[in-house]
Protein backbone atom coordinates (compact mmCIF):
# COMPACT_ATOMS: atom_id res chain seq x y z
CA UNK A 1 0.00 0.00 0.00
CA UNK A 2 1.39 3.41 -0.97
CA UNK A 3 1.91 5.77 1.94
CA UNK A 4 -0.14 8.93 1.97
CA UNK A 5 0.03 11.92 4.31
CA UNK A 6 -2.64 12.39 6.94
CA UNK A 7 -5.30 14.64 5.45
CA UNK A 8 -6.25 17.63 7.57
CA UNK A 9 -9.52 19.28 6.56
CA UNK A 10 -10.39 22.95 6.63
CA UNK A 11 -10.25 24.73 9.97
CA UNK A 12 -13.94 25.67 9.95
CA UNK A 13 -15.08 22.04 9.68
CA UNK A 14 -12.64 20.90 12.35
CA UNK A 15 -13.64 23.69 14.72
CA UNK A 16 -17.33 22.85 14.28
CA UNK A 17 -16.67 19.17 15.04
CA UNK A 18 -14.50 20.01 18.04
CA UNK A 19 -17.16 22.36 19.39
CA UNK A 20 -19.78 19.61 19.24
CA UNK A 21 -17.40 17.10 20.85
CA UNK A 22 -16.65 19.58 23.64
CA UNK A 23 -20.36 20.23 24.20
CA UNK A 24 -21.25 16.53 24.41
CA UNK A 25 -18.27 15.70 26.60
CA UNK A 26 -19.09 18.61 28.88
CA UNK A 27 -22.66 17.40 29.39
CA UNK A 28 -21.49 13.94 30.44
CA UNK A 29 -18.31 14.72 32.38
CA UNK A 30 -18.50 14.05 36.11
CA UNK A 31 -15.37 15.29 37.81
CA UNK A 32 -11.80 15.10 36.58
CA UNK A 33 -12.14 11.66 35.01
CA UNK A 34 -15.40 10.01 33.93
CA UNK A 35 -15.90 6.47 32.74
CA UNK A 36 -18.75 6.69 30.27
CA UNK A 37 -21.48 4.21 29.38
CA UNK A 38 -19.48 3.45 26.20
CA UNK A 39 -16.95 0.69 26.90
CA UNK A 40 -13.32 1.90 26.76
CA UNK A 41 -14.28 5.59 26.47
CA UNK A 42 -13.33 8.04 29.24
CA UNK A 43 -13.80 11.80 29.49
CA UNK A 44 -11.25 14.06 31.16
CA UNK A 45 -12.22 17.54 32.33
CA UNK A 46 -10.60 20.22 34.46
CA UNK A 47 -11.34 23.89 35.08
CA UNK A 48 -7.94 24.60 36.62
CA UNK A 49 -4.33 24.09 35.55
CA UNK A 50 -2.46 21.51 37.61
CA UNK A 51 0.95 21.00 39.04
CA UNK A 52 2.91 18.05 37.58
CA UNK A 53 0.91 14.89 38.31
CA UNK A 54 2.64 11.48 38.31
CA UNK A 55 0.66 8.57 36.92
CA UNK A 56 0.99 5.24 35.15
CA UNK A 57 -0.19 5.44 31.55
CA UNK A 58 -1.75 2.38 29.95
CA UNK A 59 -2.37 1.50 26.30
CA UNK A 60 -4.74 4.29 25.34
CA UNK A 61 -5.45 6.72 22.53
CA UNK A 62 -5.81 10.19 24.06
CA UNK A 63 -7.50 13.01 22.10
CA UNK A 64 -7.36 16.50 23.61
CA UNK A 65 -10.38 18.53 22.54
CA UNK A 66 -9.56 21.78 24.33
CA UNK A 67 -6.73 23.14 26.45
CA UNK A 68 -3.02 22.43 26.57
CA UNK A 69 -1.22 19.64 28.36
CA UNK A 70 2.29 18.23 28.58
CA UNK A 71 3.28 14.66 29.42
CA UNK A 72 6.83 13.75 30.36
CA UNK A 73 7.76 10.10 29.75
CA UNK A 74 11.37 9.42 30.61
CA UNK A 75 13.32 12.12 28.82
CA UNK A 76 10.67 12.72 26.14
CA UNK A 77 7.97 15.38 26.37
CA UNK A 78 4.61 15.31 24.60
CA UNK A 79 2.78 18.59 23.96
CA UNK A 80 -1.00 18.52 23.44
CA UNK A 81 -3.21 21.30 22.12
CA UNK A 82 -6.74 21.52 20.69
CA UNK A 83 -7.46 18.56 18.40
CA UNK A 84 -4.20 16.68 18.99
CA UNK A 85 -3.83 13.06 19.98
CA UNK A 86 -1.29 10.43 20.95
CA UNK A 87 -1.37 6.63 21.14
CA UNK A 88 0.21 5.06 24.24
CA UNK A 89 1.09 1.45 23.46
CA UNK A 90 3.01 0.46 26.58
CA UNK A 91 2.36 0.88 30.30
CA UNK A 92 4.77 3.61 31.39
CA UNK A 93 5.26 5.93 34.38
CA UNK A 94 4.66 9.51 33.28
CA UNK A 95 4.22 13.02 34.65
CA UNK A 96 1.40 15.09 33.17
CA UNK A 97 0.52 18.74 33.66
CA UNK A 98 -2.43 20.81 32.48
CA UNK A 99 -1.14 24.21 31.40
CA UNK A 100 -4.34 25.89 30.18
CA UNK A 101 -7.75 25.30 31.78
CA UNK A 102 -10.41 27.62 33.19
CA UNK A 103 -14.08 27.69 34.11
CA UNK A 104 -14.91 29.43 30.83
CA UNK A 105 -12.63 27.21 28.74
CA UNK A 106 -12.04 23.94 30.60
CA UNK A 107 -9.53 21.32 29.55
CA UNK A 108 -11.44 18.51 27.80
CA UNK A 109 -10.07 15.20 26.54
CA UNK A 110 -11.23 11.77 25.44
CA UNK A 111 -9.46 8.51 26.31
CA UNK A 112 -9.95 5.31 24.33
CA UNK A 113 -8.51 2.12 25.91
CA UNK A 114 -6.91 -0.02 23.22
CA UNK A 115 -8.21 -3.51 22.43
CA UNK A 116 -5.37 -5.63 21.07
CA UNK A 117 -7.74 -8.21 19.51
CA UNK A 118 -9.70 -5.53 17.65
CA UNK A 119 -6.51 -4.01 16.27
CA UNK A 120 -5.12 -7.40 15.25
CA UNK A 121 -8.37 -8.22 13.45
CA UNK A 122 -8.29 -5.01 11.44
CA UNK A 123 -4.67 -5.60 10.47
CA UNK A 124 -5.69 -8.75 8.57
CA UNK A 125 -7.26 -6.57 5.87
CA UNK A 126 -5.69 -3.16 6.45
CA UNK A 127 -2.14 -2.01 7.05
CA UNK A 128 -0.90 1.28 8.55
CA UNK A 129 0.10 3.65 5.77
CA UNK A 130 1.98 6.41 7.60
CA UNK A 131 4.90 6.02 9.99
CA UNK A 132 5.58 8.71 12.58
CA UNK A 133 7.77 9.61 15.54
CA UNK A 134 6.94 7.46 18.59
CA UNK A 135 6.93 10.50 20.90
CA UNK A 136 5.14 13.27 19.00
CA UNK A 137 1.45 14.16 19.21
CA UNK A 138 -0.52 14.28 15.94
CA UNK A 139 -3.33 16.49 14.68
CA UNK A 140 -6.62 14.63 14.27
CA UNK A 141 -7.96 14.77 10.72
CA UNK A 142 -11.60 15.22 9.67
CA UNK A 143 -12.33 11.50 9.43
CA UNK A 144 -11.03 10.70 12.91
CA UNK A 145 -12.86 13.64 14.50
CA UNK A 146 -16.09 12.70 12.74
CA UNK A 147 -15.84 9.11 13.96
CA UNK A 148 -15.33 10.41 17.50
CA UNK A 149 -18.30 12.76 17.13
CA UNK A 150 -20.60 9.92 16.10
CA UNK A 151 -19.26 7.81 18.97
CA UNK A 152 -19.88 10.52 21.57
CA UNK A 153 -23.38 11.21 20.25
CA UNK A 154 -24.27 7.75 21.56
CA UNK A 155 -24.02 9.14 25.10
CA UNK A 156 -27.25 11.01 24.35
CA UNK A 157 -28.81 7.79 22.98
CA UNK A 158 -27.67 5.12 25.44
CA UNK A 159 -30.01 2.48 24.01
CA UNK A 160 -27.95 2.58 20.79
CA UNK A 161 -24.62 1.93 22.52
CA UNK A 162 -24.64 -1.91 22.51
CA UNK A 163 -25.28 -2.03 18.75
CA UNK A 164 -23.39 0.96 17.37
CA UNK A 165 -20.45 1.44 19.75
CA UNK A 166 -18.59 -1.70 18.55
CA UNK A 167 -18.90 -0.51 14.94
CA UNK A 168 -17.58 2.94 15.81
CA UNK A 169 -14.75 1.42 17.87
CA UNK A 170 -13.63 -0.36 14.72
CA UNK A 171 -13.83 2.85 12.71
CA UNK A 172 -11.83 4.84 15.26
CA UNK A 173 -9.12 2.17 15.34
CA UNK A 174 -9.14 2.05 11.53
CA UNK A 175 -8.68 5.85 11.36
CA UNK A 176 -5.85 5.64 13.89
CA UNK A 177 -4.19 2.93 11.80
CA UNK A 178 -4.33 5.20 8.77
CA UNK A 179 -2.69 8.11 10.62
CA UNK A 180 0.85 8.88 11.75
CA UNK A 181 0.43 6.79 14.94
CA UNK A 182 -0.67 3.72 12.99
CA UNK A 183 2.64 1.88 12.90
CA UNK A 184 2.73 1.83 16.72
CA UNK A 185 -0.68 0.15 16.73
CA UNK A 186 0.60 -2.48 14.31
CA UNK A 187 3.54 -3.16 16.63
CA UNK A 188 1.16 -3.27 19.61
CA UNK A 189 -0.98 -5.97 18.00
CA UNK A 190 1.85 -8.17 16.74
CA UNK A 191 2.44 -11.08 19.13
CA UNK A 192 6.01 -11.54 17.85
CA UNK A 193 6.90 -7.89 17.40
CA UNK A 194 9.46 -5.70 19.15
CA UNK A 195 6.83 -3.86 21.19
CA UNK A 196 5.24 -7.11 22.38
CA UNK A 197 8.60 -8.34 23.63
CA UNK A 198 9.33 -5.05 25.44
CA UNK A 199 5.87 -5.17 27.03
CA UNK A 200 6.74 -8.64 28.31
CA UNK A 201 9.72 -7.06 30.10
CA UNK A 202 7.74 -4.11 31.48
CA UNK A 203 5.08 -6.51 32.79
CA UNK A 204 7.80 -8.45 34.62
CA UNK A 205 9.21 -5.26 36.13
CA UNK A 206 5.74 -4.17 37.29
CA UNK A 207 5.14 -7.55 38.91
CA UNK A 208 8.58 -7.47 40.63
CA UNK A 209 8.99 -3.71 41.07
CA UNK A 210 10.33 -4.04 44.65
CA UNK A 211 12.91 -6.71 43.80
CA UNK A 212 16.41 -6.36 42.29
CA UNK A 213 16.35 -6.81 38.52
CA UNK A 214 18.96 -8.23 36.18
CA UNK A 215 18.77 -6.46 32.85
CA UNK A 216 20.49 -9.40 31.16
CA UNK A 217 17.65 -11.67 32.28
CA UNK A 218 15.10 -9.17 30.98
CA UNK A 219 16.90 -9.15 27.62
CA UNK A 220 16.74 -12.94 27.54
CA UNK A 221 13.04 -12.83 28.45
CA UNK A 222 12.53 -10.49 25.50
CA UNK A 223 14.61 -12.72 23.18
CA UNK A 224 17.01 -9.89 22.40
CA UNK A 225 20.69 -9.20 22.83
CA UNK A 226 21.59 -6.88 25.70
CA UNK A 227 22.38 -4.02 23.33
CA UNK A 228 19.18 -4.46 21.30
CA UNK A 229 17.08 -4.74 24.45
CA UNK A 230 18.47 -1.49 25.90
CA UNK A 231 17.94 0.31 22.60
CA UNK A 232 14.39 -0.88 22.05
CA UNK A 233 13.35 -0.45 25.70
CA UNK A 234 14.49 3.18 25.63
CA UNK A 235 12.78 3.78 22.28
CA UNK A 236 9.46 2.42 23.58
CA UNK A 237 9.39 3.79 27.14
CA UNK A 238 11.67 6.82 26.97
CA UNK A 239 13.80 5.45 29.82
CA UNK A 240 16.12 2.61 30.79
CA UNK A 241 14.81 -0.52 32.60
CA UNK A 242 16.37 0.69 35.89
CA UNK A 243 14.76 4.12 35.50
CA UNK A 244 11.44 2.47 34.68
CA UNK A 245 11.59 0.42 37.88
CA UNK A 246 12.58 3.45 39.95
CA UNK A 247 9.59 5.42 38.63
CA UNK A 248 7.27 2.57 39.60
CA UNK A 249 8.79 2.37 43.08
CA UNK A 250 8.33 6.10 43.65
CA UNK A 251 4.73 6.03 42.39
CA UNK A 252 3.91 3.16 44.74
CA UNK A 253 5.71 4.89 47.62
CA UNK A 254 3.61 8.01 47.14
CA UNK A 255 0.45 5.92 47.05
CA UNK A 256 1.42 4.18 50.30
CA UNK A 257 2.33 7.45 52.03
CA UNK A 258 -1.05 8.92 51.13
CA UNK A 259 -3.07 5.81 51.94
CA UNK A 260 -1.29 5.06 55.21
CA UNK A 261 0.63 8.12 56.44
CA UNK A 262 3.45 7.14 58.72
CA UNK A 263 7.02 5.90 58.63
CA UNK A 264 8.71 6.96 55.39
CA UNK A 265 11.65 4.62 56.05
CA UNK A 266 9.29 1.66 56.28
CA UNK A 267 7.73 2.70 52.95
CA UNK A 268 11.20 2.95 51.40
CA UNK A 269 12.02 -0.64 52.32
CA UNK A 270 8.56 -1.84 51.27
CA UNK A 271 9.01 -0.59 47.70
CA UNK A 272 12.50 -2.04 47.41
CA UNK A 273 14.97 0.62 48.54
CA UNK A 274 17.88 -0.52 50.70
CA UNK A 275 18.71 3.02 51.84
CA UNK A 276 16.12 5.35 53.39
CA UNK A 277 18.31 8.39 52.67
CA UNK A 278 18.61 7.47 48.98
CA UNK A 279 14.84 6.99 48.84
CA UNK A 280 14.28 10.42 50.39
CA UNK A 281 16.64 12.09 47.91
CA UNK A 282 15.11 10.43 44.86
CA UNK A 283 11.57 11.02 46.12
CA UNK A 284 12.26 14.74 46.64
CA UNK A 285 13.87 14.96 43.21
CA UNK A 286 10.80 13.39 41.64
CA UNK A 287 8.01 15.11 43.58
CA UNK A 288 9.62 18.32 44.84
CA UNK A 289 9.44 17.59 48.59
CA UNK A 290 10.70 14.89 50.97
CA UNK A 291 8.26 11.97 51.42
CA UNK A 292 6.52 12.93 54.66
CA UNK A 293 6.16 16.61 53.73
CA UNK A 294 4.83 15.78 50.27
CA UNK A 295 2.19 13.41 51.66
CA UNK A 296 1.18 15.93 54.33
CA UNK A 297 0.84 18.67 51.71
CA UNK A 298 -1.34 16.52 49.45
CA UNK A 299 -3.59 15.48 52.32
CA UNK A 300 -3.87 19.03 53.68
CA UNK A 301 -4.76 20.49 50.28
CA UNK A 302 -7.20 17.70 49.45
CA UNK A 303 -5.21 16.67 46.37
CA UNK A 304 -4.74 13.05 47.37
CA UNK A 305 -7.96 11.91 45.69
CA UNK A 306 -6.88 13.48 42.41
CA UNK A 307 -3.74 11.34 42.47
CA UNK A 308 -5.58 8.06 42.99
CA UNK A 309 -4.21 5.45 40.58
CA UNK A 310 -5.55 2.06 39.58
CA UNK A 311 -2.81 -0.02 41.21
CA UNK A 312 -3.87 -3.31 39.59
CA UNK A 313 -0.71 -2.90 37.47
CA UNK A 314 1.12 -4.84 40.18
CA UNK A 315 -0.81 -7.93 39.15
CA UNK A 316 0.50 -7.60 35.59
CA UNK A 317 -1.47 -4.88 33.85
CA UNK A 318 -4.18 -2.28 34.12
CA UNK A 319 -7.82 -3.15 33.56
CA UNK A 320 -8.60 -2.88 29.81
CA UNK A 321 -11.72 -0.77 30.35
CA UNK A 322 -9.99 2.07 32.18
CA UNK A 323 -8.23 4.89 30.34
CA UNK A 324 -5.58 6.57 32.44
CA UNK A 325 -4.05 9.88 31.62
CA UNK A 326 -7.06 11.77 30.26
Amino acid sequence: MVARPTRIGNAETMNETLRELIAIAGRHARGRRTRTAIPRVTIGRSEVPTSPMPELCQPTALLVLQGTKTVLIGDRKLAYSDGSYFVYTVEAPATSQLLEASSTRPYMALGFALDIELIAGLLIDHKPVVAGDDFVTSSADDELLDAWRRMLRLLDRPADIPVLAPLLEREIVFRLLQGPQGDKLRQFARADGRLSRIRRATAWIRAHYNEPIDVRELAALSHMSNAAFHRHFKAVTGMSPIQYQKQLRLLEARHLLIARPGNAAHVAFTVGYESASQFSREYARQFGLPPARDAARLLAKGEAAALEVDWTWKAGGLAPTSARGV
